[in-house]
């Protein structure tokens, strides 16, 4: 529905939320769990997991914004950080113009947030970014609707520790990337 020229701007927003929310859902999944045992309203035990530690969502503006509402609708009061990379359409290279990030970003797991995964530089600064915070790679997971092959190469040359959760392969970039 999302990749269908016919597709009305209600349905592409309405499934592009739905498949969003199935990205956050299996992006949590990634993340470590501990045992832990309950007792349920009727007496009984029941042995169970639970995340123990603190999450983030970073969101690459503005596109990865549209990415944040199914994070919160999964994680209630989830702090989120923002940082601001623009690509040059001449050079398609990226550029830093801001970035407001929790003070105790390092001490998170963030999932980063941008719909697209095209040559995959806007990401790759952003990861930089966090890493100058401090946040190890291991706990970042890149989670995007559509990615490049050429991007997810990439990505995953210059970040191996970094986990891509994405819902499309797309057949590769166009000369204008």
């Amino acid at each position: 529905m999302i990749r269908d020229h016919r597709t009305n701007r209600a349905d592409f927003i309405f499934y592009s939320n739905r498949i969003i929310r199935l990205l956050v859902e299996e992006g949590l999944n990634h993340l470590p769990v501990i045992q832990q045992e309950i007792t349920t309203p009727v007496g009984r035990h029941y042995n169970g997991v639970k995340f123990e530690g603190k999450i983030c969502g970073v969101s690459i503006m503005r596109a990865g914004e549209s990415m944040e509402q199914g994070l919160r609708d999964c994680c209630r009061s989830v702090r989120i950080g923002k940082i601001l990379i623009q690509r040059d359409e001449e050079t398609s290279q990226p550029r830093l113009f801001y970035e407001k990030l929790p003070e105790d970003i390092k001490d998170r797991w963030v999932l980063l947030l941008d719909p697209m995964l095209a040559t995959g530089g806007s990401a790759l600064m952003a990861v930089e970014v966090l890493r100058q915070k401090g946040v190890p790679e291991d706990r970042i997971l890149f989670l995007n609707l559509i990615a490049s092959p050429e991007g997810a190469d990439n990505f995953a040359e210059k970040f191996p520790k970094v986990r891509i959760v994405t819902a499309f392969i797309d057949e590769g970039l166009d000369e204008k990337k």
